[in-house]
């Protein structure tokens, strides 16, 4: 599709970083590829289609849900896959830039207390902090790993909220790829475009109608990136992931996570199972009223979910999108267990507060998280 039919999704990269964002966007546009060919017109028509599917998918999904999201906040950009890329990078970057500057002042600190810093002879400045973090790590050779990663990925995702874009968030449709799977499944356009919209438009209504959900997951990313003492846990992880992606055995997040960051990351799988599973409840929910074909869509869809052969099937296992698959489908049977037995109002007693979100063990009892939040 013409780049020219996108909107730029950039805000700037952090340069002080142990991963080159520049190389991760490069090879990740390089790998991900334009997708599927279409005329100037056809991709214009596209772009406008989704527009119109975003902007009708908020009225429906706040009459499914009840949840009151304040109007024109939170923009819609439709990208191709490079745009795309470049959100997640702006997004990594800036989620890492706190972290990059505590190892770097750690560093720096360290490096004094052992011997007193070399001046330059010539009158220049001193060399920047993070500089030494960057040398260890390998910032080209990093930005290349994630680069492919964020390749891959491009190629097959939607749609994504991303909350932590300022000030409350933005969604992305991945035009490209929506056209292709819709191929794929020959499903009608006009139904598949809305229902991804619904899904996407519900992940918008989550956290501009809940506005604690986007702190409290920074918090919780945070926490997580807080947990990486020294550089080693870098060079340590790299060191696991290549063991991991040469034997084929487990994923990346189970390759770096130490205790205390399972913990954390058990806590995040619980909150991301809800948001996950809410908005594939919703975009069923809703489906039946305004798209003729979603019980087609979705069987198809799910089809498609379990990965198209052994190769896409080891990479998504490597990458941890197995895990990620489970979310939907555990979530939406919580979310879905939940509002059978108490109803949506009741329900919507888990955009309380953070006490309120079910945990991961409470994302497989439902029972359990009624009891526990409503006695």
């Amino acid at each position: 599709m013409p780049d020219s039919q996108f909107e730029p999704a950039t805000e700037g990269l952090p340069r002080r970083s142990p991963v080159d964002w520049d190389v991760a966007v490069f090879w990740g546009t390089r790998t991900a590829g334009d997708g599927p060919v279409m005329e100037p017109g056809v991709a214009e028509s596209v772009v406008d289609e989704l527009r119109l599917g975003a902007a009708r998918a908020t009225g429906l999904v706040r009459d499914f849900t009840a949840l009151e999201a304040p109007d024109d906040t939170a923009p819609l950009l439709v990208v191709n896959r490079a745009g795309w890329i470049q959100a997640n990078a702006d997004g990594f970057a800036r989620l890492l830039d706190p972290v990059v500057t505590k190892l770097a002042a750690k560093a720096d600190s360290t490096s004094q207390t052992v011997s007193a810093p070399e001046s330059a002879t010539d009158g220049s400045a001193p060399a920047a902090p993070g500089r030494s973090l960057t040398r260890t790590v390998g910032s080209k050779v990093a930005g290349a790993q994630i680069g492919l990663m964020f390749g891959f990925l491009a190629s097959r995702v939607l749609g994504q909220f991303d909350p932590f874009f300022p000030p409350a968030g933005r969604l992305l449709l991945v035009a490209p790829n929506i056209v292709h799977v819709e191929r794929q499944l020959r499903a009608d356009t006009a139904d598949f475009r809305l229902w991804v919209c619904l899904h996407e438009e519900t992940h918008r209504v989550q956290f501009t109608a809940v506005p604690w959900m986007r702190d409290h997951i920074f918090s919780e990313m945070t926490a997580l990136l807080d947990s990486v003492e020294n550089t080693s846990v870098f060079e340590d992880g790299l060191r696991k992931i290549s063991e991991s992606v040469r034997g084929g055995r487990g994923s990346l997040v189970e390759a770096m996570s130490t205790p205390e960051q399972t913990e954390i990351l058990d806590r995040l799988t619980g909150v991301m199972s809800l948001l996950e599973g809410h908005a594939d409840i919703v975009m069923d929910g809703v489906g039946p009223s305004v798209i003729g074909t979603v019980e087609e869509i979705r069987s198809k869809f799910n089809e498609r979910r379990k990965g198209a052969g052994s190769i896409d099937r080891w990479v998504r296992r490597v990458l941890g999108l197995e895990a990620k698959m489970a979310q939907y489908r555990d979530g939406a049977a919580f979310v879905r267990g939940v509002v059978e037995k108490v109803g949506m109002a009741d329900f919507n007693a888990v955009w309380a507060g953070p006490d309120n979100l079910p945990s991961k063990a409470e994302i497989h009892d439902p029972a359990a998280w009624i009891a526990r939040v409503h006695g």
